[in-house]
C-alpha cells in the first residue's frame, strides 16, 4: 500500500477559518429569523384558538379579525419560509394582475345583477321563484 493514500490530503475546496466563521454567523442570523417567525406563527395559532372562545355580536367584526389573523400567518409563511419577501417585483406584478381580475369579476357580478331569469323577482338580496301561470 502506498504511503500517499494514508496521508490526509487537503480538499481543494476547503474554506479558511474566517470564511467558515462568517458562514456560521450568517446561519445563526437566519436561525434567529426562523425562530421569530415560528413564535409569530405560534402566537397567531394561539390567537386563532382564543378567538374561537370569544363571542362577538358583530359578524363582520368576527370575520375581519379572523381574516386579519389568517393574513398575518400567511404572510409569515409565504414571506419567510417560501422566501417570497425578497421577490418584490414578481410579487407586485402578480398582486396587480390579481387585483385587476378581482375588480373585473366584481364588475361583472354587479353588472349582471339585474339580469335575472324570467319568472323571478329580485327582493332585498334574494331571488324568489314566482309561481308559473299555466292559464296563459
Amino acid at each position: 500500500m502506498s504511503n500517499a493514500h494514508t496521508q490526509a490530503q487537503p480538499h481543494p475546496h476547503t474554506h479558511s477559518a474566517a470564511a467558515v466563521q462568517a458562514h456560521a454567523h450568517d446561519v445563526a442570523k437566519h436561525v434567529k429569523v426562523y425562530i421569530a417567525v415560528f413564535l409569530g406563527l405560534l402566537a397567531g395559532t394561539v390567537a386563532t384558538v382564543a378567538m374561537y372562545y370569544v363571542h362577538l355580536d358583530s359578524v363582520p367584526l368576527t370575520i375581519t379579525i379572523a381574516l386579519f389573523i389568517a393574513t398575518v400567518k400567511a404572510f409569515l409563511v409565504a414571506g419567510f419560509f417560501m422566501h417570497l419577501i425578497s421577490e418584490k417585483k414578481t410579487i407586485y406584478a402578480i398582486l396587480l394582475a390579481t387585483a385587476f381580475f378581482f375588480a373585473g369579476m366584481m364588475y361583472l357580478i354587479v353588472w349582471g345583477r339585474d339580469e335575472v331569469p324570467r319568472g323571478t323577482q329580485y327582493w332585498e338580496g334574494r331571488n324568489v321563484q314566482l309561481p308559473v301561470d299555466k292559464t296563459r
